[in-house]
């Protein structure tokens, strides 16, 4: 494949062009099985290229451990020689987690038996505005408290490091619930007509409703934050 600006020749097909400095993919789909994975990329919706990595999982220990940071670390190469704008994933989780931890991307869950259809018509992310602050400039308001302790502040952070989410707001703690032995669960609730969701975080008989702000601006996009969202809160195995 050749550059589509300049015209050089790309080692491989939707390559980060380094001649001209051009990008050839904009969106990048990653399918992802414990012993191999699928990296496609697109261009203005349309597949450029597409290359499969391959791995022998190993049986836990340090082996395991190594092994799987290893594939995880091909998976990510291949990422980066793209430069998308957006990377999609599905499938196994830690995979995808030691992928994640391997770039500095954020991932938006797809869930379907065509993942590349549905990151196509998902590809709304795009044109919302990508927040850069700091977590202390996200979160705020009047209750600065937050209940589960290290894991109620894991769950928040979760939540406020995602690039759509402008805001999160902490709300009075509800002591009257019932007791639950399930630890510290966190979920995202439907977006309203602003695009914005609430973070519900229950620790026992107590539960935090906190207010998430979203970059959205509607129902539909910030059902899509929503999804995202409560996809990352499952991989810290936080999802209520």
């Amino acid at each position: 494949m050749q550059c589509r600006q300049c015209a050089s020749s790309l080692a491989r097909p939707g390559d980060y062009c380094l001649v001209c400095r051009t990008a050839n993919a904009d969106t990048v789909v990653l399918e992802l099985e414990r012993d191999r994975a699928t990296v496609t990329a697109l261009l203005d919706e349309e597949v450029v290229g597409e290359r499969t990595v391959t791995t022998t999982p190993e049986e836990g220990g340090e082996a395991g451990v190594v092994e799987l940071r290893n594939f995880a670390g091909l998976v990510a190469d291949e990422v980066r020689r793209k430069r998308p704008e957006e990377v999609y994933a599905t499938g196994n989780r830690e995979v995808l987690r030691a992928v994640r931890a391997a770039l500095h991307y954020e991932f938006y869950r797809v869930e379907d038996e065509d993942p590349v259809r549905a990151a196509v018509e998902r590809g709304g992310h795009a044109g919302l505005e990508v927040v850069e602050a700091s977590m202390a400039d996200i979160l705020g308001g009047s209750h600065t408290t937050l209940i589960g302790e290290r894991a109620g502040k894991r769950a928040v952070e979760t939540v406020a490091g995602h690039p759509h989410v402008k805001k999160v707001i902490p709300g009075p703690i509800d002591a009257s619930g019932s007791g639950s032995r399930g630890g510290v669960r966190a979920k995202a609730t439907r977006a309203d007509a602003n695009g914005n969701v609430r973070l519900l975080i229950r620790d026992g008989s107590s539960v935090q409703e906190n207010r998430v702000v979203t970059t959205a601006g509607d129902r539909e996009l910030g059902e899509q934050v929503r999804a995202d969202l409560n996809e990352a809160l499952a991989e810290a195995e936080l999802q209520e």
